[in-house]
């Protein structure tokens, strides 16, 4: 193939045949960028500036951290089969584009600004070895760049190359300074260095400088996409540098501390070149070590922004998505990656530097661990990693130590740095697109889901904790429409909405069809962008199917109390409808198959609410202003009247009615009593906690009703059944109220609400009471089993001294005493009598507590008949 480019939606993996291994590919680079330029240019500077103690503890937290994320690293590593983009390609399979793209983000700027940083620290090396060249260190820095630049454009062979070349100059620097300081290593000189010294600089500051050090461990996920095993290397690589790179430091912060004084260690930056052995083998390390590590930066960084150029993450970056030759390399990456590093030197100070990289890295180790607890956290069948020391408690301590280590660090730059993620993950999130992968959300949220039912359905229901639940039923598109609409105003964002199509029909055929009509109803909902859900049923008899969808609607706790229908396609549906009825009503009008599945949902506790408006009404409402709007509540004080009244309270809610007015309409039979009843529906609304204006209309009419709401927005009225046949309030047929107002919802309840109820009344209260007079009985029989007890040791006690008596004692003695006996002995028989009735009546409440609490378990609230005449 010739070195053409290639486009990203070619492939999505790399185009030749990856074929690093757990050494080459993982344990080689993680452990050349760790064993980097904080070794030898600022080790003993942090170590003489902590003291020993608290290098231990700096190197502990570290560590931690690094190993913490690598188990993490691991259990993502070998759950997914990692491709191309290393933290980000594992994050956003995880946790979603939008964290994805976030965190990717932030990883290719830390990998980035990495190159210019150990760019510096080279230049630094070089002008320890040349002190004439100690004034260039930027022009060298950035001379640096160059090579890198050459070998990461002509890809990852070349680099892995050059990296065994540094590992054995790292090994020869190593050994020639253990050789150089063990012999003055003293005793003395290691307690004099134990305590951190006034004046030095704060720990966290010193653990900035220290923390990129051990930050190299996931450079074997940025070349995953190199790597023949990914599943085995990356763990088995990652913790092999981990661990050895931690000895490594170990030893050379205690020898440090016993070779060289404090004055040394903290003004000497080259101080492990003053005690070795050959000095010029360290100058060599730090060259290689430096150079090493901006060579795996400058590999790892292009190839994050090509992987998140070909998710679409940002469209300003699908030019990066682009590889050249057969080893598809990132070449437009790397030379944006060469400017960032360009950028980073002209920074020049290498501490900050360091602490800039230390913020970027912990924010990807944090979320790299929160995107592992994430994952373990939802409990995903399919989340079965291979590695098996993971538990998500691991996961959960990596994410809080990374971010307590970056408030500790700096508060402000780390709440900076957390909004600027969160702007970033919403602004991918809004701007939505196609998903193009599966990521662990969708099982998050079924895991929460479970939990909360089950804990809803340990808790007794309280009339406080009523919602609606909607099933809203159309056979037509655009009634359908309006009941969306309709539906996602009186849910007021605090119930659920399932938009419901019963078919009649059996067989393979009318399966698919049930399937096609499912997503089709899916694709309104999300047209109108209403939160719904779509359900189909097939049923052989359409009555049935009412029947049959109400009982089995819901999930745990979850049921329909909700029916919403539309009036003015009654009699379409049922024609429809009509071909297959029960037996009992078949030859019956459609009028009464429609009124059947009215009496269906009351029968089964469902509140039924009928919308009726034309399309010239409802464009108007739609198109009229939002402090216009009036919904008029007819007020007949029954249970149909609360339940309008909480739901036209609920629409004030949405965004469509927040500014809208509600107004109480209530008949009275006679000027006379206005008054007194207007101010207890004052006091009413004030208990109700709803603001709305009451209204009273004297000897109501159906003529006053459509007198006094003929310029309402919205009417509510509450309707009943009387032989299966809807009624308007007054008993006349509902139908000559529809056809006279522009919208209108009857409603008619098959529950009462209770609009005032306070958090220590309902169920939850009468069984919290039941069981206080238990306990009271119990307690009254306890004490009086105690009274009873002594009431017999003092009876023993008298019947001892009369047999004791001598025979010479007066008569009044024994007479006396005789009475005592006669008395103590009515007494505990008094005693025992009434702790017997304690103790059944203690029973018999407690049993019927534990009968009631039985009979509540799923019940919610009074419950009363449905309203028929």
């Amino acid at each position: 193939m010739n070195d053409t480019n290639h486009k990203a939606d070619a492939s999505r993996t790399p185009l030749k045949k990856a074929t690093l291994g757990t050494f080459a590919g993982v344990f080689t680079p993680s452990l050349l960028t760790i064993l980097g330029i904080i070794l030898f240019l600022r080790l003993g500077y942090v170590t003489g500036s902590a003291g020993l103690l608290r290098m231990f503890i700096i190197l502990g937290i570290a560590t931690a951290i690094s190993v913490l994320t690598s188990i993490s690293l691991s259990a993502l590593a070998t759950n997914i089969r990692t491709k191309g983009g290393g933290d980000y390609y594992l994050i956003s399979r995880t946790l979603g584009l939008g964290f994805g793209g976030a965190i990717g983000s932030v990883l290719f700027l830390a990998q980035a600004v990495s190159v210019g940083f150990y760019c510096i620290g080279f230049a630094e090396g070089v002008g320890f070895i040349v002190p004439l060249l100690a004034p260039f260190t930027q022009v060298i820095a950035a001379l640096a760049v160059l090579p890198l630049f050459w070998l990461a454009w002509k890809g990852a062979d070349y680099a892995t190359r050059f990296q065994f070349v540094v590992m054995g100059v790292l090994a020869v620097a190593l050994t020639s300074f253990f050789i150089g300081a063990i012999p003055g290593w003293r005793v003395p000189q290691l307690e004099a260095n134990i305590w951190w010294q006034s004046g030095s600089p704060p720990f966290w500051v010193l653990f900035a400088v220290f923390f990129p050090a051990v930050t190299g461990f996931t450079q074997g996920v940025s070349m995953s996409g190199d790597l023949a095993d990914p599943d085995k290397s990356l763990p088995r690589g990652t913790f092999l540098a981990v661990g050895l790179s931690t000895l490594v430091y170990l030893s050379v912060v205690v020898i440090l501390a016993g070779a060289a004084t404090r004055e040394e260690l903290v003004g000497n930056y080259a101080v492990m070149r003053e005690l070795a052995y050959f000095g010029w083998l360290v100058d060599a390390g730090i060259v290689a070590a430096t150079l090493s590590s901006a060579m795996a930066s400058f590999m790892g960084a292009p190839r994050i922004l090509q992987a998140m150029a070909r998710d679409k993450v940002f469209n300003f970056i699908k030019p990066f998505a682009q590889g050249t030759g057969k080893t598809d390399n990132p070449r437009r990456g790397v030379l944006l990656t060469a400017a960032i590093a360009l950028a980073t030197i002209a920074a020049g100070d290498l501490n900050f530097v360091a602490g800039v990289v230390t913020m970027f890295f912990l924010i990807s180790y944090g979320l790299l661990n929160h995107a592992t607890y994430f994952e373990a956290r939802s409990a995903s069948p399919s989340f079965r990693p291979r590695f098996r020391l993971f538990t998500r408690q691991a996961a959960l301590a990596g994410a809080i130590l990374c971010v307590v280590a970056m408030i500790a660090i700096d508060a402000v730059t780390a709440i900076i740095a957390a909004a600027t993620l969160t702007a970033t993950y919403q602004y991918i999130r809004r701007r939505g697109g196609v998903e193009r992968w599966s990521d662990s959300s969708r099982s998050h949220s079924f895991q929460r889901l479970r939990e909360s039912l089950l804990g809803m359905d340990m808790e007794v229901e309280h009339a406080r904790d009523w919602r609606p639940m909607i099933l809203a039923m159309s056979d037509d598109a655009q009634s359908r429409q309006q009941l969306l609409r309709f539906c996602s105003w009186i849910e007021g964002g605090a119930g659920i909405t399932t938009l419901m199509q019963i078919m009649q029909g059996q067989g393979a055929a009318m399966r698919k069809r049930r399937r096609i009509t499912e997503d089709e109803l899916r694709s309104e909902i999300r047209k109108e962008k209403i939160e719904a859900f779509p359900r189909a049923l097939l049923t052989h008899e359409p009555a049935v199917g009412v029947h049959a969808a109400l009982q089995a609607y819901g999930l745990g706790p979850l049921h329909a109390n909700t029916v919403v229908l539309d009036w003015e396609q009654e009699t379409l549906d049922l024609a429809q409808r009509g071909k297959s009825v029960p037996a009992d009503i078949e030859g019956e009008s459609d009028d009464k198959v429609y009124n059947l599945y009215l009496r269906t949902a009351l029968r089964m506790d469902c509140n039924v609410i009928l919308l009726d408006a034309g399309d010239r009404d409802w464009r108007l409402l739609l198109e009229s202003p939002e402090r216009r709007k009036l919904i008029d509540v007819w007020w007949f004080n029954d249970a149909s009247s609360r339940l309008n009244l909480l739901l036209s309270y609920l629409m004030t809610r949405s965004t469509d009615w927040h500014d809208a007015e509600i107004r109480l309409l209530a008949p009275v039979r006679s000027q006379q009593n206005s008054k007194a009843a207007l101010h207890r529906m004052t006091r009413m609304l004030e208990d109700y906690r709803i603001h709305a204006q009451p209204k009273l209309v004297v000897d109501a009419t159906l003529n006053d009703m459509v007198r006094e709401s003929a310029g309402a927005s919205l009417v509510w009225v509450p309707m009943r059944l009387r032989a299966q046949h809807p009624l308007d309030p007054f008993g006349n047929d509902l139908n000559r109220l529809m056809e006279r107002l522009p919208v209108v919802a009857a409603a008619i309840a098959a529950s009462d609400l209770v609009l005032d109820a306070e958090p220590d009344e309902g169920l939850a209260a009468e069984l919290a009471a039941m069981l206080d007079r238990c306990s009271e009985l119990e307690e009254l029989s306890k004490t009086l089993q105690d009274q009873l007890t002594r009431a017999m040791a003092e009876i023993e006690s008298l019947d001892r001294n009369l047999m004791e008596l001598p025979i010479d004692v007066p008569e009044q003695t024994k007479s006396d005493l005789h009475k005592k006996l006669a008395d103590a002995r009515l007494a505990a028989d008094q005693l025992t009598r009434r702790m017997v009735k304690t103790k059944a009546r203690a029973q018999a409440a407690r049993n019927e507590a534990q009968a009631f609490k039985a009979s509540i378990s799923h019940e919610a609230g009074d419950i009363a008949k449905p309203h028929e005449t």
